[in-house]
């Protein structure tokens, strides 16, 4: 096995364990390392398959998916029109000053919420909060593989146990990522090699995750919070450096 390559496996090992721990993270951390050796539309299809697996873990581990289903509906059909738009807009869009504007975002909610304030999205405001952050999240994910980042800020502003934040994240990514495998299927960006390897992907990656569900179950409400927040915080560093380098 090549430098490449082994550094692509770690990535997806790597991402399916964080994954696992906090809810999301997957496509953050292993799509910018398979886009090293690889076209980065390629690494958005590859991702995909193990992307839409492990989601639909999430979901089906825990009760009150219905409850879910029914809370956020409007906030997943925005995201199904957005991630066909964001994927159209893949052909020919570049993405760096939406990365730089996200992780700009991204910074400054963390800093907020380390400090004494925290942000707080009251339930009267969901219902209008929630079309325009699901358009936006689908039209991100559809250019840059990356939809989790608003979705966890705005799920976490509302306050969400760690029960309801993993199973609300989980099922916006299945939807999210189902309604992205059928655009790149679509707009001709999946072929027969590029699903083999994301078969691959999705096989290496089921053994971390799993391990990293058993952290999950482990940590408390608190650890959780402080968890999703580093990492929020890290992404954003990510972000902007990815956005200006």
């Amino acid at each position: 096995m090549g430098v490449p390559a082994g550094l692509s496996l770690l990535a997806v090992l790597l991402a399916s364990y964080i994954k696992g721990v906090i809810g999301f993270g997957f496509p953050t951390i292993s799509t910018p390392f398979l886009a090293l050796f690889v076209d980065f539309r390629i690494a958005i299809v590859v991702l995909i398959l193990p992307n839409l697996v492990m989601d639909g873990i999430q979901v089906l581990r825990k009760p009150g998916l219905g409850d879910t289903l029914r809370r956020h509906v409007v906030l997943y059909l925005c995201g199904v029109g957005g991630t066909f738009l964001g994927t159209r807009l893949l052909v020919s869009f570049s993405s760096e000053k939406l990365l730089l504007i996200l992780g700009g975002f991204v910074l400054v909610f963390v800093a907020v919420n380390v400090s004494r304030l925290r942000l707080h999205v009251a339930p009267a405001l969901e219902r209008y909060l929630s079309p325009p952050i699901g358009l936006f999240a689908g039209v991100l994910g559809g250019v840059t593989n990356v939809p989790g980042t608003p979705l966890a800020l705005y799920f976490f502003a509302l306050g969400m146990d760690k029960a309801e934040f993993v199973r609300s994240i989980a099922l916006s990514f299945l939807i999210y990522k189902a309604a992205q495998l059928a655009s790149v299927i679509y707009f001709g960006l999946l072929t027969w090699p590029l699903f083999g390897l994301s078969g691959l992907a999705t096989a290496l990656g089921l053994g971390t995750f799993w391990l990293g569900l058993q952290t999950q179950d482990r940590v408390d409400q608190a650890t959780f919070n402080r968890a999703v927040l580093g990492f929020l915080g890290l992404l954003g560093i990510w972000l902007v450096i990815r956005a200006v380098g």
